[in-house]
């Protein structure tokens, strides 16, 4: 009996330590509701808890040790998926040629430190919505914790690839979720000035905006999502709190100084023929350009992305005559910081500071545009500007000095990606984890066996 009561007590207590040091990471003193819990399951059991069995019987039936089972399945896979690693699947073609669509792979969260669920009320084995349904949350947004992050075993290094929360998916016009609320507003807000315009009416930007918005309001369903629920994206990081970032030309310079290029790097091309077609599935199989890729320009011409390596298998067709890159020039409106003070496009931008916690910057009416989602947004300062005067929280401010360190998100394939040029930072806190081993991947051009791409399965990310 004795021997009983060490055990119980010697389990309890090493629960309790475990369950405190949660809590302190936490940070939320109504978790301490749970230490009664925990007493009674170990030792004054005054409770039945285990609801689902029967109080006093040693043998339960078949259903009860399958109930008991799939609760502890559930537990420990949430648990699992929440702290050590999570599936994904390469859902569009932005990563391509390091990642293909059709990858399924695992993403470590202990790399950079497992994060803290902003909702921790959620239907297990979801992310934002109920299957089967368009908008039903499958999450409560009752209990919402703070940003918190436990230690990782690396530090986010430059090109690591990142899966990450859309910072742009806060808010979402349910059905229309491609392209985002945000660059819907702005295309929306653009043709509704030009009508104005056309009426006699001239508007500033803004007030288009303004005007859109209220009518999206009315005309759609839209809904805001937590940071954790918001769309997993990934992409790799070209740039890291306190860069300096610029495009010339289509290539990446970071602090002055022109960055590593990825194996896999693509670029839109233009390749000519002499008239005669070029066959799908040769440039699918000796090329590697997928069907969904294959844009037709015209029975002569041809718009694919390419690596190096592919342009020089090109150019050995006996029909190819001509293969140029395609270079992007002039200005382009969903370009970040969607300002005519920065006519950017997506091959000449910057340069570029990224954010980093603790530096300050100036702020004025020319920078505003750049940091204006940062301190309003992702670090919930009230932001005012009344005048051509900048407020924050009520102040006149000058200079604004970061909470957070934030990043800038690239795909591999340059001219097929919607990642940081169009929509900005990436906060630390939609940081969700590393792009680690891929254990699956399937190709959907093709069918049954021929699908599955032997070559790349059980390949360490890079």
């Amino acid at each position: 009996m004795r021997d009983i009561l060490r055990n119980k007590w010697f389990k309890v207590t090493v629960v309790l330590i475990v369950y405190l040091l949660w809590t302190l990471w936490v940070g939320s003193w109504w978790l301490l509701l749970g230490v009664p819990v925990i007493v009674d399951v170990y030792i004054t059991r005054k409770v039945h808890w285990a609801f689902w069995k029967k109080k006093g019987v040693k043998k339960q039936t078949k259903l009860v040790e399958w109930i008991d089972a799939l609760i502890f399945a559930v537990v420990a896979a949430t648990l699992i998926r929440m702290f050590l690693f999570e599936a994904y699947t390469i859902p569009t073609p932005s990563m391509e040629k390091s990642m293909l669509v059709g990858d399924y792979l695992f993403v470590s969260k202990v790399a950079y430190g497992p994060k803290l669920p902003n909702t921790p009320l959620a239907v297990p084995f979801t992310h934002h919505t109920l299957p089967f349904t368009t908008s039903t949350k499958a999450y409560s947004e009752a209990v919402q914790w703070p940003y918190k992050r436990i230690a990782g075993t690396s530090e986010i290094k430059r090109n690591d690839i990142i899966v990450f929360n859309f910072p742009a998916g806060d808010t979402v016009i349910v059905g229309s979720e491609n392209p985002d609320y945000y660059s819907q507003v702005r295309a929306n807000a653009r043709n509704y000035q030009q009508v104005e315009l056309s009426r006699g009416n001239e508007l500033s930007f803004r007030e288009a905006e303004d005007k859109i918005r209220g009518l999206m309001k009315q005309r759609m369903e839209i809904i805001s999502r937590p940071v954790d629920k918001r769309e997993n994206y990934i992409k790799r990081g070209v740039g890291m709190p306190g860069d300096t970032l610029q495009l010339k030309d289509g290539l990446l310079y970071v602090n002055g100084v022109a960055a590593e290029s990825p194996e896999n790097l693509q670029f839109d091309y233009i390749v000519k023929t002499n008239g005669t077609p070029l066959n799908r599935t040769k440039l699918k199989d000796n090329v590697g350009i997928s069907y969904e890729d294959i844009r037709m320009l015209s029975n002569a011409e041809y718009n694919f992305p390419l690596t190096a390596e592919m342009v020089t298998k090109l150019k050995a067709f006996p029909n190819v005559t001509e293969i140029n890159r395609v270079h992007d020039s002039g200005v382009n409106p969903d370009i970040f910081p969607f300002s005519a003070d920065y006519p950017w496009n997506i091959d000449n931008f910057g340069p570029l500071y990224i954010p980093k916690k603790g530096d300050k910057v100036e702020l004025n009416m020319k920078t505003l545009p750049l940091y204006e989602r940062i301190i309003g947004v992702f670090e919930g300062n009230k932001l005012e500007v009344k005048d051509s005067v900048i407020y924050v929280n009520g102040q006149p401010a000058d200079d604004y000095t970061f909470q957070m360190n934030y990043y800038w998100m690239m795909g591999d394939n340059r001219h097929r990606s919607a990642d940081s040029r169009f929509w900005g930072f990436v906060p630390e806190d939609h940081i969700v984890g590393k792009a680690y081993f891929i254990w699956l991947s399937l190709d959907k051009d093709k069918s049954f066996l021929g699908k599955i791409r032997w070559n790349r399965m059980f390949r360490f990310v890079h």
